[in-house]
């Protein structure tokens, strides 16, 4: 009789986390397939009434007609004569595009598509948001409340909290620096009173599903309160996970109050301790995020300025503020309005 094997929970966790690393990937690798399929036919329509020099007005009816023809063959295709116009739109957006640009355009989703047509004027400001829906798999509507928020504009400005440029390889740098924010909502744990940190985290682990998507594409939740135990003594990180695409584990700390620089010092411990004992051999190096109430750059950038670990500061919000939370609503009327006028087409 075979003796049965048996695991830790940290080995176990490692192998649940490969599984679902491999399955969400080939879920990503199909989605954007069929997103290219379709996209490359919208684009190839809408050249052909480009080429014929269709515009409209003069050629409505002819349009019109198209659209009836092609609809008995194709009925699913989204053959509307609304839908024709877009995609002339949308080749004459993107046909001097740069190759970024038409790369980024041509996996997203339609409707993803018509979003970023309808509402951004700049191409630079599209490839941005493209690139962020590829990276953080936003839904449309987490699309269209990030160009509502002015993500891009928001972003441009942005003073970095985090040393990813200084300690990590140019290229994981970069990606380190899409992937983590410096800022993250989370309302959704509907909190309105102060809270101690362990509470928080409680709360946050209650609605991971919540938490992840507000982290963005990639991340995997590996446990809370996740134990380390290291020349007889026993650390403890409040909350670990794995991103794929970094191929890094990923350990956030919360703290109820304003950042201090003694933060630094016990994430730093951390990720050495996450590097020696949990790595893979074929993993990155560990990153860490400290996820405070409040933040000063300064006092970020002295207390990061010599240490060789990739760590980010980020600052968290409970509440959407008044302005934002206008702009979400406005949005959703509009959204409905949109839905409305293209079922009647």
């Amino acid at each position: 009789m075979a003796k049965e094997i048996i695991i830790n929970d940290s080995e176990y966790a490692q192998i649940l986390q490969q599984a679902v690393s491999e399955i969400q990937t080939a879920r990503t690798i199909v989605a954007r397939q069929v997103n290219t399929t379709v996209n490359s036919v919208y684009w190839n329509i809408g050249k052909l009434l480009f080429d014929r020099n269709l515009e409209s007005g003069y050629g409505s009816g002819v349009v019109k007609r198209l659209s009836v023809d092609l609809k008995e063959q194709f009925p699913d295709m989204g053959l509307s004569p609304r839908n024709l116009w877009d995609m002339k739109r949308f080749y004459e957006r993107y046909k001097t595009g740069d190759s970024i640009l038409r790369q980024a355009v041509a996996v997203l989703p339609w409707g993803h598509n018509l979003l970023l047509i309808n509402k951004i004027d700049s191409n630079d400001a599209v490839k941005f948001y493209a690139q962020e829906c590829l990276q953080k798999g936003w839904s449309r509507d987490m699309l269209l409340n990030a160009i509502n928020m002015n993500t891009y504009a928001t972003r441009q400005t942005q003073i970095k909290t985090n040393n990813f440029d200084s300690v990590l390889p140019v290229a994981q740098a970069d990606y380190a620096n899409e992937v983590f924010k410096s800022s993250y909502n989370l309302g959704f744990l509907g909190i309105t009173e102060p809270v101690k940190e362990l509470e928080l985290e409680k709360r946050l682990v209650a609605k991971i599903r919540s938490f992840i998507l507000e982290l963005g594409k990639g991340f995997s939740f590996i446990g809370n309160q996740y134990r380390l135990e290291y020349n007889n003594k026993e650390y403890v990180v409040d909350m670990l996970f794995f991103h794929r695409g970094l191929r890094s584990l990923v350990a956030i700390e919360l703290k109820i109050g304003a950042f201090k620089a003694e933060y630094v010092g016990k994430m730093n411990l951390y990720l050495s301790l996450l590097d020696r004992l949990e790595k893979g051999e074929d993993e990155n190096p560990s990153i860490g995020i400290i996820l405070c109430a409040d933040k000063d750059h300064l006092d970020v950038e002295i207390a990061l300025q010599d240490i060789n670990k990739p760590i980010g500061v980020a600052e968290y919000q409970l509440l959407l503020p008044k302005d934002e939370l206008q702009a979400l609503l406005i949005q959703e009327i509009n959204s409905i309005e949109e839905n409305t006028d293209s079922k009647e087409e």
